[in-house]
């Protein structure tokens, strides 16, 4: 910088200059230092384009410097944002850990809760349907009672329709068995034909009093004209006293005597006492009869009525129309008692007892 006033001084004039010959050496210097001076300036011009563009580097650098600068501090502070909000996150995931495992724990509680309830509402379900089942059983039982008793089946129709109902109302499954086997025995009692015992009971009373019209075969009273036989041709008015005195005593000794073919010596053989007291036994059994078919107690009514049918047929006379009637409706009354079945729902019974063990 301090060589610049050299480049200012002014040229000699070439008028001036000396002859080629003599000024030689004089332009040879000149040349050298016009050289020297072209390179000074080259290499000063060299420096100033080295400073101007050391300058631009150092504001360059200096720029990257405050970019930098910058660029860290702004790191520094996003580092310091990001480790508030990575500490925020540790504390909202303790938190949220904190709450899960609070969450964890009221679920398990609910869950012991819920296991708990559906276990009370499975026996409080147990004991309705237990409850269920026992007053079905104690009225269709209670029913069943009453029809056997009376004969009549509307009261045990109308338990198994009430308790059908009840079913149907509970909603349960497990009681569709039960259902399914009161229908089919109301069914069964609506199809089957409930004998009517009023005309049996009847005919009992008729013959309770055709026992004591009904002939023994013990009975002496003569029948179909058997003595005509045993008689003679009678005697002129104009015999004498004594052919009509010896006709008397043949006819009175006669009808002292009876010949015939036994066949039932101990009914032959009874006394008239003994014949009054089976009249009377017959009576009570014609009377336990009737109150056995009151009862619905079909079984004693059909032995009874056996047992009077064999005592009319060993100790009356088969050949009288009265014990010929009265068998007539002994027969007619054991077939009646024979058809009259008491009314039984064995399959409700059942299901019920099914119901009951909770099988």
């Amino acid at each position: 910088m301090s060589d610049a006033p050299v480049f200012n001084e002014p040229l000699p004039e070439p008028a001036s200059r000396a002859p080629v010959p003599a000024a030689l050496p004089l332009g040879h210097s000149a040349a050298a230092a016009l050289l020297s001076r072209l390179a000074f300036g080259l290499l000063a011009l060299v420096a100033v384009v080295a400073l101007l563009m050391a300058l631009a580097l150092w504001q360059k650098v200096s720029g990257m410097q405050e970019q930098l600068a910058r660029q860290s501090a702004d790191a520094l502070s996003q580092s310091l944002e990001a480790r508030t909000l990575a500490r925020q996150a540790q504390e909202v995931v303790r938190d949220t850990a904190a709450r899960l495992a609070l969450a964890e724990t009221r679920v398990g509680e609910v869950a012991l809760q819920r296991s708990q309830l559906e276990e009370l509402m499975q026996s409080l379900s147990r004991s309705r349907d237990e409850n269920l089942v026992i007053d079905i059983e104690a009225a269709v039982r209670l029913a069943l009672q009453q029809a056997q008793v009376t004969g009549n089946v509307q009261p045990l129709l109308a338990a198994l329709k009430a308790g059908d109902t009840r079913i149907a109302r509970a909603g349960q499954p497990r009681l569709a068995p039960l259902q399914r086997a009161m229908q089919h025995d109301a069914d069964r009692l609506r199809s089957s034909a409930s004998a009517d015992n009023g005309d049996a009971l009847q005919k009992l009373d008729e013959l309770m009093r055709m026992v004591d019209d009904l002939p023994a075969l013990n009975a002496v009273a003569a029948r179909g004209g058997g003595l005509d036989t045993l008689q003679v041709e009678p005697l002129p008015a104009n015999a004498p006293w004594w052919q009509r005195f010896l006709m008397m005593v043949r006819t009175e000794a006669r009808s002292l005597l009876r010949v015939g073919r036994i066949e039932r010596p101990e009914a032959v053989l009874l006394t008239p006492e003994q014949t009054f007291f089976l009249r009377e036994n017959l009576k009570l059994k014609l009377l336990n009869a009737r109150l056995a078919l009151l009862s619905r107690q079909v079984d004693t009514a059909r032995g009874e009525m056996a047992t009077v049918s064999a005592a009319i047929n060993r100790y009356f006379d088969p050949a009288s129309r009265r014990v010929q009637a009265a068998a007539t409706l002994v027969q007619q009354v054991q077939a009646q008692i024979r058809t009259s079945e008491p009314p039984r729902v064995d399959e409700t019974l059942a299901a019920l007892a099914t119901a009951a063990a909770g099988r």
